[in-house]
Formats: C-alpha cells, sequence, structure tokens
C-alpha cells in the first residue's frame, strides 16, 4: 500500500490541486491511502479583556476547515481510500511528524500563489516541508 499525506489550508483551490495531482498518480485508486490533514495553527491569543486563551481550547472549539471534508469526499467519490485527521501545533513541524508517525511515502501539497518576485519561494509551511521531509514532496500548481 501506498500511503499518501496532503495537508490542506482553508484554501479550496489549493486542496483540490493536491487531491487531483494524487488521482494523477499511476494505479492510484487500487493501490493507494491517502491521510487529509488539517493543522490548526498554535498561537499566542489573548481576549478582549487582555487575559490568555489556551490556543488548545481554540483548536478543540473549532470547526475543521471544509476543505478537508470536501477533499476526502473528492477522494472517496474517485475510489480512493481516505482518511481524515486534525492536528493542533507548528504546520510544518506537525506535517513532518504526522509524515514520519504514519509512515508516508510522498505528501502532496499545494503552494500558495505568489507575484513573479514571490514565485522563487514557496510559502513558509510549504518550503519547510520541503526542505525538510525524508520523503518526497509533490507540489501541485493551482488553476
Amino acid at each position: 500500500m501506498y500511503r499518501v499525506l496532503i495537508p490542506v489550508d482553508p484554501d479550496m483551490d489549493r486542496a483540490s490541486a493536491a487531491a487531483d495531482a494524487v488521482l494523477s498518480l499511476p494505479s492510484v485508486t487500487d493501490e493507494i491511502d491517502v491521510t487529509v490533514l488539517s493543522v490548526f495553527a498554535e498561537r499566542d491569543v489573548q481576549d478582549l479583556d487582555g487575559g490568555r486563551l489556551e490556543s488548545e481550547e481554540l483548536f478543540e472549539n473549532s470547526e475543521p476547515p471544509e476543505s478537508l471534508e470536501a477533499t476526502a469526499a473528492y477522494l472517496t467519490e474517485n475510489g480512493v481510500s481516505v482518511s481524515t485527521r486534525r492536528e493542533h501545533g507548528d504546520p510544518a513541524e506537525t506535517i513532518l511528524a504526522v509524515a514520519e508517525n504514519d509512515d508516508v511515502d510522498t505528501i502532496v501539497m499545494s503552494a500558495r500563489k505568489r507575484t513573479p518576485v514571490g514565485k522563487a519561494l514557496f510559502g513558509s509551511v510549504t518550503q519547510n516541508v520541503t526542505l525538510d521531509s525524508p520523503v518526497p514532496v509533490v507540489i501541485a500548481g493551482t488553476a
């Protein structure tokens, strides 16, 4: 079984591009297992009174991005075995930890669109995952 990790953020176009990239893999529907991952970024948060809120509490009370279930549904409709997962933490570190713990073979993600100057660099999460990943990372473009 070939294991693929698709980290998604709320952007549906990027999630769709990553899903389409997975579907373009040879023999995808018979031999692939995909985990669609949403990472709620750990952050320092203050309430309106200046008190500190725990990021973990915000994570527990938040809804996952629509892109998580939509991507999973799209892949399932196309015959792919899919599971979803939500985590809390630093996005790049969490993606890499999940990839290692779940013994994935490939990470498929989509980078943000950039200006001509910005095209030389990916977003920081994409760049960090690409540079630090022990497995191949496929960067899917968006239309």
